[in-house]
């Protein structure tokens, strides 16, 4: 019983740093990465449309995204949307595609992208104890012996340990990213 209980809430924790790995791949480094265009939403004849259900986007060049789109009627759309989303991207539009040349990152940018991505680990680190608190209720309502209930609430502490340092290391590594230039 113990051991699938800890399955369980290692899983939790795992979705807390995939969440955290995805929100990563959106704070861009310099380079062009179409998912930094993933939370774009386009006024689409009346309904707001993920960017991504409406063209390809492709990566040309390292500091390069471009846009194609499967009804050129809503390139203007698309350019708008870009331009709203306040991403620090200026979309240049051809009359059949958009393309967006990657600014380099100044180092004041890096320095708040790297803020950013620290109260991100953050949020990732709140979401574990979130999880460890859950389990160890659950585990008080289990009504077991003391010394099995002590053990159990030592492995859900001990998986708090090891996903808080993948957290740290995961955050260092993407703040080493930002921070090259």
């Amino acid at each position: 019983m113990d051991s699938e209980f800890i399955n369980q809430v290692e899983e939790k924790m795992k979705g807390a740093i995939a969440s955290l790995n995805k929100r990563f791949t959106t704070v861009r480094a310099g380079r062009a990465n179409p998912s930094s265009l993933d939370g774009v939403m386009v006024d689409y004849y009346g309904s707001m449309t993920p960017l991504k259900s409406l063209a390809t986007i492709s990566v040309p060049e390292a500091t390069q995204l471009l846009i194609k789109p499967f009804d050129k009627s809503c390139l203007s759309a698309i350019e708008k949307s870009i331009n709203l989303a306040n991403l620090g991207y200026n979309p240049s539009n051809d009359g059949e595609t958009i393309r967006i040349v990657i600014p380099a990152l100044t180092e004041e940018r890096r320095r708040e992208l790297a803020k950013q991505v620290k109260a991100m680990a953050e949020e990732a680190k709140v979401s574990i104890r979130n999880i460890r608190h859950e389990a160890n209720e659950k585990i008080e309502r289990m009504e077991l012996p003391e010394d099995e209930e002590k053990g159990m609430m030592k492995d859900v502490q001990d998986l708090v340990n090891d996903y808080n340092k993948d957290i740290d290391n995961i955050y260092k590594d993407k703040e080493k990213e930002l921070m090259t230039v």
